[in-house]
């Protein structure tokens, strides 16, 4: 099994372990788990999942059809818990057991998420054309870079312009995830598309909250590293 560094931030590991992840009759192409008790709830409980997010500092587990992606909160160094989290995803693989469950009933638990079955997005019927255009060069263009770090990409909604996009897994809830929109997505939707005039991140209430976070930390870094460069002056 190899891993690979994700290359936009320190908060993400990509594992690659040779193996599938996703059972291949899971009508998704991806699985999410922010808690503890997600990964417990129908209907797609992880063993492994429960048991990377028992460890201290590790805040979110991402299921790709072939990868995993862990996400640590940034006050935790990644020397301290990779290779617990890399042996856990070692034992699991190699022991054959399932990565994922599937039990009756639904979840309850907004703590566990995968690739929405019905079409939740929300835009008019007049825009129907312009939406089609856009799903085409999400599924061929852009997702397939995006789970190459790491992560996934859903279509959220098209109103007034305005593409609601939600990015999910590696860098899901750090800043480099507002350049990857505005940079990469918005430029190449706004290229082929003229109708689309701009692309916006739907968040949801712990991830905001988690950017809250990690922007404090990332300010009391560079306020240590000002008081250190004064105080050698």
């Amino acid at each position: 099994m190899s891993t690979l560094l994700y290359h936009h931030t320190t908060m993400a590991l990509k594992f690659l372990p040779n193996h599938p992840i996703l059972p291949a009759s899971l009508p998704t192409s991806f699985l999410e788990y922010l808690s503890p008790r997600s990964t417990l709830s129908p209907p797609h409980p992880s063993p492994l999942a429960s048991r990377l997010l028992s460890i201290d500092g590790v805040t979110s587990v991402f299921y790709g059809t072939d990868f995993i992606t862990v996400t640590k909160s940034p006050d935790v160094n990644w020397a301290h818990i990779k290779p617990e989290v890399f042996s856990l995803i070692t034992e699991a693989v190699t022991s054959g057991e399932p990565i994922v469950n599937t039990t009756s009933g639904e979840s309850t638990d907004a703590g566990q998420s995968g690739g929405e079955q019905e079409d939740t997005a929300e835009y008019d019927e007049k825009d129907a054309e312009v939406v089609g255009m856009i799903r085409e060069l999400l599924e061929t263009r852009i997702r397939p870079a995006i789970q190459e770090d790491g992560g996934d990409i859903e279509f959220r909604g098209f109103k007034e312009g305005m593409v609601s996009l939600k990015l999910r897994g590696a860098c899901r809830t750090c800043d480099s995830s507002t350049v990857t929109l505005r940079n990469g997505i918005e430029n190449m939707l706004m290229h082929y598309i003229e109708e689309v005039k701009g692309v916006q991140q739907v968040l949801d209430p712990e991830e905001e909250i988690a950017i809250k976070e990690f922007a404090k930390f990332e300010e009391k870094l560079k306020q240590g590293k000002n008081d250190a460069a004064t105080e050698g002056i």
